[in-house]
């Protein structure tokens, strides 16, 4: 059974029928033209939004329909970690084409539900739409953050510290194990396939005040660092030995004669965490790592007074660091 052969409210009763039920704060929720939310006392409404596309973000060839729909979701969360806030609420647009499987779509829409859940995010309601193309799979979620805990791109100084979440380049090596036919056993391809919002890590960052500015790295750590050095107008020196480097990436890599270091910090996808963090700040750093110590934390770096500085020092030697991934660049 498709998607046309069934139509669009019976559709959308389905849908409705597998998101978990709302939370408290979602005074309006699916059914109606908008929903009605009610923000924590002396809290303030986080807003982002994001899409994924077909063809651009994922392919049905190397991704399962649920996966899709933890990845549509799992982007917004990242964002929203970024900024420190707590997640609260998501609102889910699909444009379908009309030859998706009901099942299908009711796959994606459980893939969604699932890491909402985990969060405590409410899908608090959303649109279904057509298309000739491809599917689009489109979120906007809500969060709260207490007045002036959250965090920007635009707060890192000279002297601060630069520390990032977990590993990098295990999503970018996953996407070539994939297309290379290497199998499914990696953890790398896990990582492709479900990134994992560093939600938790965030709020912590933010309530601890433990940093000044902060940035998810959905299209690279390169990337990721230019972005945060021009909102702060400041430059950037990284260790490149002191790299946190996916143990699988890494001997992927290095056994196709491809330098990890270098891999890594252009690959997208990893969905970790970059922080600007004050010298002074150590005591509120070890609070955080005492509350989440999953993922790990790993000094890279520090911010320089340059902003035309941006180099990587790698064996006593340094280079330019990197472009990161941009869309609609030319390569």
């Amino acid at each position: 059974m498709t998607v046309a052969e069934i139509g669009e409210h019976a559709l959308l009763a389905r849908i409705l029928a597998r998101l978990p039920r709302p939370s408290d704060s979602v005074l309006v929720g699916p059914g109606d033209d908008a929903a009605v939310l009610a923000p924590g006392r002396n809290e303030r409404l986080v807003v982002t939004t994001d899409a994924v596309v077909e063809g651009v973000h994922f392919s049905r060839a190397y991704s399962s329909p649920a996966d899709v729909g933890h990845r549509a979701l799992a982007v917004n969360l990242s964002d929203l970690a970024a900024m420190a806030a707590t997640p609260r609420w998501a609102l889910l647009s699909l444009v379908l084409p009309g030859s998706w499987l009901v099942a299908d779509v009711e796959d994606l829409v459980d893939g969604m539900a699932a890491l909402a859940g985990r969060h405590g995010v409410s899908i608090a309601g959303g649109n279904i739409t057509r298309t000739e193309g491809p599917l689009v799979v489109d979120v906007t979620a809500g969060g709260e953050a207490p007045p002036r805990r959250w965090l920007t791109r635009g707060g890192a100084r000279a002297g601060h510290d630069i520390y990032l979440s977990g590993t990098i380049g295990g999503a970018a090596a996953g996407l070539e194990m994939l297309k290379s036919g290497a199998g499914d056993a990696s953890n790398c391809i896990v990582r492709h396939r479900r990134p994992d919002p560093r939600v938790r890590l965030g709020m912590a960052m933010g309530r601890a005040r433990a940093a000044k500015a902060a940035m998810d790295l959905s299209d690279g750590l390169a990337d990721g660092l230019r972005q945060i050095a021009a909102a702060s107008r400041v430059g950037v020196r990284i260790d490149g030995d002191s790299l946190p480097i996916d143990p699988g990436a890494r001997e992927w890599w290095s056994h196709r004669g491809i330098d990890p270091v270098i891999a890594a910090v252009r690959g997208g996808d990893d969905y970790e965490l970059l922080f600007a963090v004050p010298p002074k700040s150590g005591g509120a750093l070890r609070s955080v790592r005492r509350h989440v110590s999953d993922p790990p934390l790993t000094r890279i770096g520090v911010f320089t007074k340059d902003p035309l500085a941006l180099v990587i020092e790698r064996a006593g030697k340094q280079d330019a660091l990197p472009e990161g991934f941009e869309h609609f660049a030319h390569r």
